[in-house]
């Protein structure tokens, strides 16, 4: 009796002690958000234990692993979210998160060998991430470090918006294409977003204004605040007033009565708070490059005199490592489409290759 009891423990010890020694099995079946092994880009909420929130377009969650299969549990805010499922570097599909908690199939039948897979969010508003889950006997990877990062301010332009038609299967925002996410995969740079469509520098086509939001992790809450320190990015891109412009030609706009009532501003009132504003950014990242950006969109066309406030905010500010840039006017209408984002994502690079060293 003695002995078979002794047989029972040593088959639990033994089970046991694999389910640790093999931890690379049991340990990594499960991968928290909070782990360390996944790579996280752009702004992520991090506040409740086991859940990531994902709020910004263009955000982003990888992991590298050896193995076949990989799933992730998601679930959306309100259930108007699109993921592109990026494997090995590619594009592959898009994914839709429901609203209710639900474990997605992300890649299946992979070669054997080592894979990325990566979760880049097209779209703003918020979705929550439960972690990965690997299958028996795969194991994690270390992710090689980006030596880069680039962060980008902006409107619908920089979302993306206006890609495709409204009536297409996934919406008509793609960040994953727009010039912001093409040039930070260029320069294999990290990747922060911090764009919302209808948005200004002094006046939105809603309450809100940038300065209001710039500095949020929660674009929605005002109590959810970032901490800078956390990245630092090597070149900041700032591509605003193509709202304020199209806003202050309305006068009697709602949201412009209500930040500036009878009186439009004026030149003087436009450039100091376009400096402010970029001084801000200065003062939260004093060794970045900044460069201030505008188009393809009508604030640069022909006779228009937004491109010239910003060159009159920039020179006040006497700061060698803030520029100036235009895209264009593209001349058709509605927002840039894919080739236009891509055009102006080339132009981006091409500054940036014979003006900074980074």
């Amino acid at each position: 009796m003695k002995r078979k009891y002794l047989i029972y423990f040593l088959l639990l010890f033994s089970a046991g002690f694999s389910n640790i020694s093999c931890g690379t099995i049991k340990k990594i079946h499960f991968i928290k958000p909070e782990s360390g092994r996944i790579r996280y880009e752009g702004r992520i909420g991090m506040n409740n234990q086991g859940v990531a929130e994902i709020y910004w377009p263009g955000s982003s969650c990888k992991i590298k692993f050896k193995g076949t299969e990989l799933k992730a549990i998601l679930k959306d805010g309100k259930g108007y979210n699109y993921f592109d499922v990026i494997i090995d570097g590619e594009s592959m599909y898009v994914l839709k998160p429901d609203t209710v908690k639900t474990t997605y199939t992300l890649a299946s039948r992979l070669p054997e060998g080592e894979h990325t897979v990566q979760l880049f969010k097209r779209t703003g508003g918020m979705t929550r991430f439960y972690g990965f889950q690997l299958a028996p006997h795969s194991k994690i990877v270390d992710l090689p470090a980006k030596k880069r990062m680039i962060e980008f301010f902006g409107n619908s332009i920089t979302v993306g918006s206006g890609i495709y038609k409204e009536d297409g299967p996934y919406g008509d925002e793609n960040n994953y294409l727009s010039y912001a996410a093409i040039t930070a995969r260029h320069f294999d740079a990290k990747y922060s977003c911090i764009a919302r469509s209808g948005i200004g520098l002094m006046v939105s086509w809603f309450p809100m204004i940038m300065p209001e939001m710039y500095n949020r992790i929660n674009p929605n809450d005002s109590t959810s605040k970032w901490d800078f320190s956390k990245a630092t990015p090597g070149i900041v891109v700032i591509s605003l007033f193509q709202n304020d412009f199209s806003l202050i030609n309305l006068p009697d706009h709602p949201q412009v009565k209500s930040r500036f009532g009878n009186k439009v501003p004026g030149e003087d009132f436009i450039t100091a708070s376009y400096s402010r504003f970029v001084q801000g950014i200065r003062n939260h990242y004093p060794e970045a490059h900044i460069i201030c950006v505008l188009g393809s969109m009508d604030a640069v066309k022909q006779g228009s005199p937004w491109p010239g406030y910003i060159e009159k905010a920039v020179a006040s500010l006497h700061d060698k490592k803030v520029y100036t840039h235009f895209f264009p006017y593209k001349n058709t209408p509605d927002h840039p489409n894919e080739a236009e984002q891509k055009q102006m994502a080339e132009s981006l690079i091409r500054f940036i290759d014979e003006h900074i060293k980074w």
